[in-house]
């Protein structure tokens, strides 16, 4: 993809990581592919950059370390697949890692694990702005205004929501070693007056967290549950997402069901996750 007489771009999901704090959701599952609204958020991923015309193994890039092999089995040929031995490689050197593919382009990075909804526009148009008219020297970063603008971790009062875009200059460099985006390439843009924060109307959850993790499909959801076709629900259902397969006999109250699991007839749950018939992680509500 190139804008009108841009750039060509092509774009790398980051799916490599263990998810930690989402233990023990993610001690059977990696966290790209959690279902948020009933959909994995690597395939939410995938779908946003669809929306911008980058699909396919040429123009689209998938990493995967942890439980790796889950990955690059949903994956399938949708994306090129890089697989990263033993540790991840963290954000830089995960793009690192896929230099020789990136092969001269700049590179649309996302996070999996990145919930964003914008109710004026479908997923890839509504980060669009991020490559429009873009120089393809200068870095870009999506954002969105901080509670507190001089907060660490802020960029320009900004909180990053998920999507860089960088210049070949700076990936061509990036080691294949173990390394984070933040160090090696947006404070050295930022400190040379190189990094422009392209703001995010939409929301956005991380998903890092349960109580995001939980936030975030309850946003999905809407105002009310939202059911898979497959499941069986008898019990009361309010405000929960409820996976393909699951099984919901008693009360849940925003709750998320994960397919096949099950929530018994003597059971009430509240602001939880349910990943089979007895793992249960409580999920405080987010403010």
């Amino acid at each position: 993809m190139s804008g009108p007489a841009g750039p060509e771009v092509c774009a790398v999901v980051l799916a490599a990581g263990e998810g930690t704090r989402l233990r023990p959701l993610t001690e059977r599952l990696p966290k790209a592919l959690c279902p948020v609204g009933n959909v994995a958020l690597l395939d939410r991923a995938l779908a946003r950059l669809a929306g911008l015309g980058l699909t396919g193994p040429d123009r689209v890039a998938v990493n995967a370390c942890y439980l790796g092999e889950q990955v690059v089995a949903h994956v399938g040929d949708r994306a090129h697949l890089s697989v990263e031995p033993g540790d991840p490689l963290g954000t830089a050197g995960g793009v690192g890692n896929l230099r020789d593919w990136i092969a001269g382009r700049g590179v649309l990075v996302g996070n999996a694990d990145a919930y964003l909804h914008d109710p004026t526009a479908a997923p890839g148009p509504d980060i669009a702005a991020l490559l429009h008219g873009w120089d393809g020297e200068s870095v870009r970063l999506l954002g969105q205004p901080a509670a507190d603008p001089a907060a660490p971790g802020t960029f320009d009062g900004h909180a990053f929501t998920g999507f860089s875009l960088l210049p070949w200059r700076l990936v061509r460099d990036l080691p294949a070693e173990f390394g984070d985006l933040v160090r090696a390439v947006w404070r050295p843009a930022e400190a040379a007056g190189a990094l422009t924060v392209v703001p995010y109307a939409g929301t956005f959850y991380d998903t890092g967290t349960p109580a995001d993790y939980l936030a975030a499909n309850l946003h999905a959801a809407g105002t009310g549950s939202l059911v898979h076709p497959t499941a069986t629900v008898t019990g009361r259902c309010h405000r929960s997402v409820i996976g393909a397969g699951a099984t919901v006999l008693g009360d849940v109250d925003r709750v998320v069901v994960w397919p096949g699991a099950r929530v018994a007839a003597d059971e009430h749950l509240r602001n939880a996750i349910r990943a089979d018939t007895h793992l249960t992680v409580p999920a405080t509500p987010s403010p």
